[in-house]
């Protein structure tokens, strides 16, 4: 980190370190639980969390960039960790609608929803926080890229919500779609997210 880096850009790349961070443990909680427990919905948040890692790493990149010269262009990084990143929101979306189709066909349903309870509870607490934080310091900087990673957060947000609402609902009901369901509307953020890397 430059010995000459503005305090707010400073918070803003501690921020971009922590969300890689808090990715990379929910990414492995969220895809080792969820493959072991059958849910579909668990396994997808958590490979769409290492996605976010790839994001995130390009946007710390960024912030460094725009930090020494605010109106300097992408760099080739930057915009190939875009490239990627949207690929990836593709393939995972790809993957889910039709492992999503598979399990409604042969009905297959988790052993629990619990672990997917409690990650995405955490996950939500965890996805607020950076929203507000990421928002707070992108409009004290006046940095539209700063405020469009908050954004993208927001969206974590949602998809928290999502399994947060299968998972429950699953808990009460034991009905094997619920959990489909839920895989299906990562899906859809998902995709929405690979549209916006390409952007």
């Amino acid at each position: 980190m430059p010995k000459n880096f503005d305090r707010d850009y400073r918070f803003a790349f501690l921020l971009s370190l922590f969300t890689i961070l808090a990715n990379l443990v929910e990414g492995g909680f969220s895809t080792i639980l969820g493959q072991r427990d059958g849910t579909l919905a668990l396994f997808g948040f958590g490979l769409d969390s290492f996605i976010e890692v790839i994001s995130a790493v390009g946007i710390s990149i960024m912030i460094l960039r725009i930090a020494q010269e605010p109106e300097s262009p992408r760099s080739k990084f930057e915009v190939t960790a875009l490239k990627i990143t949207g690929v990836s929101f593709y393939l995972l979306t790809a993957g889910l609608v039709l492992t999503a189709i598979l399990n409604l066909i042969t009905r297959a349903k988790p052993e629990t929803s619990l672990n997917g309870l409690i990650i995405s509870l955490i996950s939500l607490s965890v996805m607020i926080f950076l929203y507000r934080a990421k928002l707070h310091v992108g409009r004290k900087l006046n940095s539209d890229p700063i405020i469009a990673d908050a954004n993208c957060t927001k969206t974590c947000i949602y998809m928290s919500i999502v399994l947060l609402a299968s998972s429950l609902v699953y808990m009460l009901t034991g009905l094997a779609f619920i959990d489909t369901l839920g895989a299906i509307g990562i899906a859809w953020f998902a995709f929405g997210e690979g549209r916006e890397a390409f952007e």
